[in-house]
């Protein structure tokens, strides 16, 4: 009915597609396809090839109908779907709860903010330890992708590369010191695995070319806050001396620093307080527990 065209054709704004219609011989009717593709013969077409992410931006993209979605928009909503998807997977349950359906009932979810990043507010009622349900609360979160982090390691020379960059958190903050050192790190676009976005980061970020990658540990840094998953790995490559340098993406204003470090002197920022995100903290402790078996295992990247 003509309800449903609008929600398709509002739909298809939000994916920069254009209306086409279908070619001789074709059922009747219309199409949407990328515009660099309007005079092409209409096919079947999905966002980033998944229909399954093109299924669930649709969901957030209906739930504005019919406001207009900006354009600056579509990429963070796009990150946010499949993040939504990716968190699909099913998390093992041995000593925390085993949820049911029913367990987390919203009677409203609204978005006061939407920018690059987005702010979700939800009125909810959660099942209690006690078994009956919590009186309805009204709780927010920080909306930010789902993103990756590789620490490289050569295991001959016992170094690590790091990366410096000033951080706006910080310095919101208050932190006289903006500058943090973490590991490499990137959110992953749609169509990425978290194994292939630590890739690109790392050559983008450290003109490094990564191998096989070494999951250390996926985890919610501020769950009471952020919706923020990260994927974090080890990389054993070859770290000689001029490794370090000065690179970023300069179309995201990126200015980031490389720096080669000993394990020890690692361990030593760790504990002065001098690394002070927890990405590279947790990295530094896990290759503190498995370094000598990587070191005897030598490099096999």
């Amino acid at each position: 009915d003509q309800d449903a065209v609008a929600r398709i054709r509002h739909f298809a704004r939000f994916m920069g597609l254009v209306e086409t219609e279908f070619p001789s011989g074709a059922p009747r009717g219309i199409g949407f396809v990328p515009a660099a593709d309007v005079n092409a013969t209409a096919q079947a077409w999905s966002v980033d090839g998944s229909s399954a992410l093109a299924s669930e931006v649709a969901r957030d993209v209906r739930a504005r109908y019919p406001d207009p979605v900006p354009p600056s928009r579509r990429a963070p909503m796009l990150v946010r779907a499949a993040s939504r998807l990716r968190a699909q997977d099913t998390p093992p349950c041995g000593v925390r709860r085993d949820p049911a359906p029913d367990d987390v009932r919203a009677t409203e979810i609204r978005q006061p903010y939407a920018q690059f990043f987005a702010v979700e507010e939800a009125d909810l009622t959660f099942r209690r330890f006690d078994g009956t349900m919590s009186p309805s609360v009204t709780r927010a979160a920080f909306v930010s992708a789902d993103a990756a982090t590789v620490l490289p390691y050569d295991p001959v020379r016992d170094r690590v590369l790091v990366v410096e960059q000033f951080r706006t958190g910080p310095w919101l903050r208050g932190d006289s010191q903006p500058w943090q050192l973490e590991p490499i790190a990137g959110r992953i676009d749609p169509g990425e695995t978290p194994e292939d976005a630590a890739r690109r980061e790392a050559f983008e970020e450290a003109g490094l070319r990564l191998g096989d990658l070494i999951p250390m540990a996926h985890y919610y840094p501020s769950p009471g806050a952020k919706t923020e998953f990260l994927y974090c790995f080890l990389a054993l490559t070859d770290l000689p001396d001029g490794t370090a340098v000065i690179a970023g993406a300069q179309d995201e204003a990126e200015d980031i620093r490389g720096h080669l470090l000993s394990f020890e002197r690692l361990m030593d920022l760790v504990a002065t307080g001098e690394a002070a995100t927890g990405p590279l903290i947790l990295a530094a402790l896990w290759l503190g527990r498995e370094r000598a078996r990587l070191r005897a295992a030598g490099r096999t990247a």
